[in-house]
């Protein structure tokens, strides 16, 4: 059975907002939350609300058919606007499967949230200008990723300046060996990186518990990384412990790891049943938890969030959902042989035998060239 809240060991956990909607002091990282003024926490409240509608979109999506699978966020919300926020334009996201919080909080919308669950794209956004890779469903090997660009970061501009790499995945991941190699790596060479492990208490049917004897943050820093535990349902909190652990990265001073913890409300993914594994009670305990609520509470009890205000973060959340349906709907089918495209930077001649493979096999199901204008000798007319 995994720990309920009450049996959570807190006190190392850094929270500046607690379930009731009450601010805390923090020393630490007080200088850092005073830079959300009532505005800015005011949207991340929209965010958070719209983010929560697109995630239920998702999963109507794929109950529908339109989608093959989705992995819901639900109860992640604060974990992961969060640390978008405190994120500098230039810092690079290397992101999990679950992750549709962060990349809508680095300005990616609509069908570029689902297109790679219908199975249309390979990538639903352009990378380098959204500053976050396609989000990786290897388990963990997104971390090897951000630690080679952030290597290669560091050497271009030297430990003084560089832009930072934050790379997110489960608790489950912790006990991967690319997490562990990253983690190495990235230590040895004070590398600007930030570890952001989402402890959602689950990783599918295995209970945090199992997965590890002690914190998950011990991980971190058995490797002589900074390590730091965060209430992950309190998006001030996350900002504040993520911007200072971007703040170390800026300047040279290493890695972090931040350990938010938190819950997946909801199943894995569409394809899971979480009622075989845990129970109503521990879930209806995690629910007086809910990130979207406390934050509402500290504003209505400031006076920022009245019911106009609400309305319009209800309007534009189902304004965002309606534009997330109808767009992936309207996604058209990829050319089959398109494939075949962008595996390498350019040409290789092994893509080349595949594609005309592929051609001459679909060639099989038709007369003439296929669709995408190969003919059986994988030769576009024009070639031809």
């Amino acid at each position: 059975m995994a720990r309920k809240p009450a049996e959570l060991d807190e006190s190392d956990i850094v929270q500046l907002l607690d379930p009731t909607g009450e601010r805390h002091a923090s020393a630490e990282y007080d200088a850092y939350a005073a830079e959300l003024g009532a505005e800015d926490l005011l949207a991340v409240y929209r965010d958070m609300v719209v983010v929560r509608r697109i995630d239920a979109e998702g999963t109507a999506l794929q109950r529908q058919g339109e989608l093959g699978l989705w992995p819901p966020l639900q109860g992640q919300e604060a974990t992961q606007l969060g640390a978008a926020r405190a994120l500098a334009p230039a810092d690079f996201v290397f992101g999990t499967y679950r992750d549709h919080g962060i990349a809508y909080g680095r300005g990616i919308r609509g069908a570029a949230l689902t297109r790679v669950w219908r199975g249309s794209v390979g990538t639903g956004w352009d990378p380098h200008e959204a500053r976050m890779a396609s989000l990786q469903v290897i388990i963990g090997a997104q971390t090897l990723h951000a630690v080679g660009w952030a290597l290669g970061e560091t050497i271009e501009k030297g430990e003084g300046a560089p832009d930072a790499a934050l790379t997110s995945f489960g608790d489950g991941a912790t006990s991967e060996g690319d997490v562990s190699e990253a983690m190495v790596f990235a230590a040895s060479f004070r590398l600007p990186v930030v570890f952001l492990c989402e402890n959602n208490q689950w990783a599918i049917s295995e209970p945090v518990t199992l997965q590890a004897p002690g914190e998950i943050a011990d991980r971190g820093r058995g490797y002589g990384i900074p390590s730091v535990r965060v209430d992950g349902n309190d998006v001030i909190a996350v900002y504040a412990v993520v911007r200072r652990a971007l703040e170390r990265a800026h300047a040279g001073e290493g890695p972090t790891f931040v350990e938010a913890v938190t819950y997946r409300m909801g199943p894995h993914t569409t394809a899971d049943d979480p009622t075989r594994y845990r129970t109503p009670d521990e879930v209806a305990a995690w629910a007086e938890r809910d990130p979207i609520e406390r934050l509402a509470r500290l504003l209505q009890a400031e006076g920022v969030l009245d019911a106009a205000a609400e309305a319009e973060v209800a309007a534009a959340a189902d304004a965002e959902g309606a534009v997330l349906r109808r767009d992936t709907i309207a996604t058209p089918d990829p050319a089959p042989l398109s494939v075949f495209d962008h595996v390498y930077a350019g040409p290789h001649p092994a893509i080349d035998r595949e594609r005309a493979d592929y051609a001459r096999y679909l060639d099989g199901f038709a007369d003439g060239p296929t669709p995408d204008g190969f003919t059986p000798d994988g030769l576009t007319e024009e070639e031809r």
